[in-house]
């Protein structure tokens, strides 16, 4: 299976352009009103519960980057700016109890890896422990570190000769790349399911060196096997879990498992939201099978799920084969969605009903259930970050969902904020993310945009013809279709969210968009580029990406209208045209994905996910100064395209933030091959950087060691970590040399 599911575009709905929607902007406040009518650093600072928060993060912003720019690198090593060093904490497959062994990195291992490091690291946030063992918003002596694992597609490094179905290798592929498919080995099955999912491990600080505690009590995996609780409001809780069930438990309270978390979200009260994002194609439905009603299967098709027979141009789906060990085994047919019986409660029809969602997490309790909050709605989540939470207001979360041409969405919780239910635990959560209002953004083309709520009540929802939804619950399970339903904005592929803790700005990453989608006539305002990457590898669309940014009316959460502008573009130095932002060789990336701000330096740190640039260098991590909405100004862009040796043109007015400059600019940090940069935090005092390595040497063919792996990468084992060989996912911890501030 790919690495990269999310390039693949199910929305149909057609929704409209900026181009349609431009008459309604008159029915806005301008742009330039709304600019001036923003709230200044100043007022946001007096706002209730505010002045408290504002002493976590900077005042002022500094004017320059310190650090000077890495160079590219094509090395297979994690490179980093003169004067910092990284190590180690744990890398897939380091045992998380003493009962484990260690990691042989040749396949070796006979335990089922429920006990191991999960792999594909990607978003983590760090969680202080009092002496009480509750959650702290200060640095103490303890800490847990929470890390999302994403996929399984390098699961060939797993065994001794890679994935195997009927005893023979996995070399055989049809004209999709999916699985001829055989019977499945369990043992290799059942680890490629426990990859996943999440990874706490306490940590322990000897001087400036961070490891985790092997033999820790706080030490816990979360799997695709893990007991869930599933979760909404009373009111509607039976609606919701009527959608949920199956074979497994026939009333729907609960599900098993969460699968490929992304990025992540960490609430205020002090609990881990592990989104789930590309979770649709692990699921089967065989050629044949009886795949549902007709409601059903446009469900299916709207999030991608079992291709095969709903796509009759697939002649299977694009699974890993998980179901086919044992028909009689839960946890292998599970994975299999085709309607067998008179009853869902008889067969696993609504498996796929059961992800797409946030799951919270306790760290700091290990024998707690985590919760899927169906409210927040379902869809391939990436991320969920809170804005600034105000007392006595409703908490906003902003979510991505990331496939080409998806929507970003907002979820207001029904309760306001009390900063008495900071280490309130799943409780809090409760409280604060089972009732409220899931909306998704229309951006206009005057620099504007608008929430727009996703409610049954809506006459767009409740007659829309492709889906007949059934009541709220459906709306909230079946979110994208509602959100095409009300005419959401699709967009470049949404996905790490963040929010500036100076002014309470949200930013998300668009990571990149195709020639389908991105043509000189298919551009618009919010995604405005249509041009050829100038190098051999010939992408063309909107191949390098870009960042955007808005600010809510009045600063509000509960706030009904917003101001947008592009903060940067990715591109080449050598893009001409469409180097929109200014990039020099010092700093220029492509394909912006993990997006976090630190409370402690206020820089905004961005990190690729990358095939456009890859000849030239890997995959990286930038340092920003971020400024605001609004520091820029209207921009008309030139696009010029040759498709099938038609040169088409055309020209997009968009709203640009002021060029950075290499000041306030650069590149902190060069991947090793094959990896993607993905997931950051820090320690309170800025001085502390934990970041993650996925997938090196990704581009590994899948083939057993009979054949001989090629492998594109070594590392970590090339600089002495554990066993050499076969590429590991790892979390690096970087310092300063001289202990100081990362990044200043």
């Amino acid at each position: 299976m790919s690495h990269d599911l999310d390039d693949q575009n199910v929305n149909l709905s057609g929704n409209a352009s900026f181009q349609d929607v431009l008459s309604l902007a008159v029915q806005n406040r301008g742009r330039r009103n709304i600019i001036k009518g923003g709230l200044g650093l100043a007022t946001l600072a007096a706002l209730p519960g505010l002045a408290h928060a504002s002493r976590a993060v900077p005042q002022a912003l500094p004017s320059s980057l310190t650090f000077p720019s890495v160079a590219k690198s094509v090395f297979d090593q994690v490179v980093l700016p003169p004067g910092y060093s990284f190590s180690i904490l744990h890398a897939a497959g380091d045992p998380i109890d003493t009962t484990v062994p260690a990691y042989t990195n040749a396949g070796l291992e006979k335990d089922d890896w429920s006990h191991r490091i999960g792999d594909h690291h990607d978003g983590m946030e760090l969680y202080y422990i009092d002496d009480a063992g509750r959650y702290s918003t200060t640095a103490t002596s303890r800490a847990v570190l929470c890390v999302n694992h994403e996929s399984s597609a390098d699961s060939h490094f797993l065994h001794p000769e890679g994935q195997t179905s009927n005893g023979q290798s996995r070399k055989k592929f049809d004209q999709f790349g999916f699985w001829d498919l055989g019977v499945r080995p369990e043992l290799e099955v059942l680890k490629e399911i426990n990859l996943h999912g999440v990874s706490v491990v306490e940590l322990q600080q000897t001087g400036r060196e961070f490891s985790y505690k092997i033999d820790s009590t706080l030490n816990r995996r979360i799997t695709p096997e893990t007991p869930m609780r599933i979760a909404g409001p009373r009111d509607q809780l039976a609606d919701i879990q009527k959608m949920m069930r199956t074979a497994f438990d026939a009333t729907g309270a609960t599900s098993r498992g969460t699968l490929n978390n992304c990025g992540h979200g960490m609430t205020p009260w002090g609990t881990y939201l592990a989104c789930e994002e590309n979770w649709a194609r692990y699921f089967q439905i065989a050629p044949g099978a009886n795949p549902g009603d007709v409601n059903h299967v446009a469900s299916l098709k709207r999030y991608g799920v079992a291709s095969a027979p709903l796509d009759p141009k697939a002649p299977r789906a694009s699974s890993q084969g998980w179901h086919t060990v044992s028909s009689s085994d839960s946890r292998f047919s599970r994975w299999n969605l085709a309607v067998l019986a008179a009853e869902p409660t008889a067969d696993f029809r609504n498996e796929a009903y059961t992800f797409g969602y946030n799951v919270e997490i306790d760290p700091l309790n290990p024998r707690s259930t985590p919760v899927k909050r169906v409210t927040m709605g379902r869809f391939a989540h990436e991320a969920a970050v809170c804005g600034i939470p105000v007392a006595g207001k409703p908490l906003a979360f902003y979510m991505g969902c990331d496939s080409v041409n998806e929507y970003i969405y907002k979820f207001v919780s029904k309760e306001l904020w009390d900063p008495k239910d900071v280490g309130g635990g799943l409780a809090a959560g409760d409280k604060y993310l089972n009732e409220g209002a899931l909306y998704v953004a229309r951006f206009d083309a005057d620099g504007t945009g608008r929430w727009l709520e996703l409610t049954f009540k809506n006459p767009a929802i409740a007659n829309f013809a492709t889906y007949r939804f059934a009541n709220q619950a459906d709306v909230w399970v079946n979110a994208r279709l509602a959100a095409d339903a009300v005419g959401a904005t699709p967009m470049d592929r949404p996905e790490w969210g963040a929010v500036n803790h100076v002014n309470g700005e949200i930013y998300f990453a668009l990571t990149n968009n195709n020639v389908t989608h991105r043509t000189p006539a298919k551009v618009n305002a919010v995604n405005p580029r249509s041009y050829a990457d100038p190098d051999g590898r010939k992408s063309m669309g909107n191949p390098n990406g870009h960042i955007i940014r808005f600010r809510e009316d009045g600063g509000l959460s509960t706030a009904a209208n917003f101001a947008w502008d592009i903060f940067l573009f990715g591109a080449e130095d050598d893009a001409g045209p469409a180097n929109l932002s200014g990039l020099t060789a010092a700093n220029d990336f492509s394909s912006p994905d993990g997006l976090w701000f630190s409370k402690a330096t206020g820089i905004c740190w961005i990190q690729t996910d990358d095939g456009a640039m890859t000849d030239e260098t890997n995959c990286m991590m930038l340092a920003a100064i971020p400024g605001k909405v609004g520091d820029g100004g209207k921009r008309t862009i030139e696009n010029k395209l040759t498709i099938a040796g038609v040169e088409q043109t055309g020209t997009q007015e968009t709203f640009v933030g002021a060029v950075l400059g290499e000041g306030r600019l650069k590149r902190f940090l060069v991947a090793p091959k094959g990896a993607e940069v993905t997931g950051v935090t820090e320690t309170p005092d800025g001085k502390t950087l934990f970041v993650n390595i996925q997938h090196p040497g990704e581009k590994t063919p899948a083939l057993g060691v009979a054949e001989g792996f090629k492998l594109e990468s070594s590392w970590p084992g090339n600089m002495g970590y554990g066993k050499p060989g076969r590429p590991r996912s790892a979390t690096i911890v970087i310092t300063r040399d001289d202990g100081g501030l990362i990044g200043l």
